[in-house]
């Protein structure tokens, strides 16, 4: 296969807009064509909860747990998460016994609530993430 090939599987990504068509989209409105991203009302919200995090709360916990809060946070739909310690285990590629030490370290720390504890033959565990501990200076 020469690298000039689609890979099998794949789409075709659209043609690009000509500089004219652009600019008439852009004088209807339309700001995807401007080549700004739709946002949404949470990716405010989202961001700042990742920047508290970063900023006041990553350098006091230990990696394990910083890679678990990271996973559920990517997880979060509104302000829950639904997940199985196992899904978090491969892609943070730890134990899954070392995702449950992790998720009681940051239950203890306020980082996270878990609202229902899945397992088997009872559904996936629900989360509530929090990127300010309650020991962070700007806890809320």
């Amino acid at each position: 296969m020469s690298s000039l090939e689609p890979l099998k599987g794949c789409d075709v990504f659209p043609p690009m807009l000509t500089a004219e068509e652009r600019a008439r989209r852009v004088e209807r409105g339309d700001a995807q064509a401007a080549g700004k991203p739709k946002r949404t009302r949470d990716t405010g919200k989202r961001f700042a909860a990742l920047n508290a995090f970063v900023d006041c709360t990553l350098a006091t916990i230990p990696r394990t747990d910083a890679l678990v809060w990271l996973v559920l946070f990517r997880d979060t739909r509104g302000d829950i998460a639904k997940t199985a310690q196992a899904y978090i285990s491969r892609r943070a590629n730890l134990c899954r016994r070392t995702v449950g030490m992790a998720l009681k370290r940051l239950e203890a720390r306020g980082l996270v609530d878990v609202a229902y504890r899945g397992g088997l033959n009872r559904g996936l565990s629900i989360y509530r993430i929090r990127p300010l501990g309650k020991d962070a200076p700007h806890a809320q």
